[in-house]
């Protein structure tokens, strides 16, 4: 079964692009776009994508509050690819603390674009970069380090959590740590669960806000 995709971005020649790159994988198959993200909700309830690549910046309604939106309207949601030109735009952040799985760059590479959509379909975390990592520190606050305080992690939990946020995929993690694949998914699923984490980007904003990873 492929991967759907549901593109959203007001500049057609971007979609398009991203359309050629996508459809040339045969895992992947774009099922639709939209040229705002007013129109998001209708379509992913008639199409029912795996993962939406939605810009950032659109006139009518960006990203964030399409985010928000998705997030709160749907029940079984897909996953948000939010697609920016600048990796250090205080947008992109925002669009990852209300709920984003993780980024693209439009100047992407079209294996880094397929890449990065398997990657938020199997539910792994994108490899935040220096900029967004600076960001979430900025953003460090009370909340965060409450939350990760009452989770209690253990000592193992903690390890995993300080590989999620430098973007490690489960196998990856598990070659680290030397232990099975199925050991690290069930530490992950603790910190997430602990951490009130709704997927690994969240818990990879509560490590940075909180203060418990800091960027390089």
């Amino acid at each position: 079964m492929p991967i759907t995709v549901l593109l959203v971005d007001d500049e057609p020649l971007v979609r398009a692009g991203l359309r050629a790159v996508l459809e040339a994988q045969a895992d992947i198959e774009v099922v639709g776009e939209a040229a705002d993200g007013a129109a998001v909700i209708p379509l992913i309830r008639q199409l029912r994508p795996h993962v939406v690549a939605m810009d950032v910046r659109m006139p009518l309604l960006d990203g964030i509050e399409a985010t928000k939106a998705v997030l709160k309207t749907i029940a079984d949601p897909p996953k948000i690819l939010v697609v920016t030109t600048f990796e250090n735009d205080e947008y992109v952040y925002q669009a990852l603390r209300a709920g984003a799985d993780g980024f693209l760059l439009k100047r992407a590479r079209p294996a880094e674009i397929v890449h990065a959509v398997r990657l938020v379909a199997e539910g792994e975390t994108l490899l935040f970069p220096a900029a967004v990592r600076s960001l979430a520190a900025e953003y460090g606050n009370r909340q965060a380090r409450e939350a990760l305080e009452r989770a209690a992690l253990t000592e193992r939990e903690e390890a995993v959590l300080r590989l999620i946020a430098r973007g490690l995929t489960n196998a990856e993690i598990a070659a680290e740590l030397y232990v099975g694949l199925e050991t690290v998914k069930s530490h992950v699923s603790a910190v997430l669960a602990k951490l009130g984490a709704r997927d690994r980007t969240q818990a990879v904003i509560t490590a940075y806000e909180s203060g418990f990873v800091t960027p390089a």
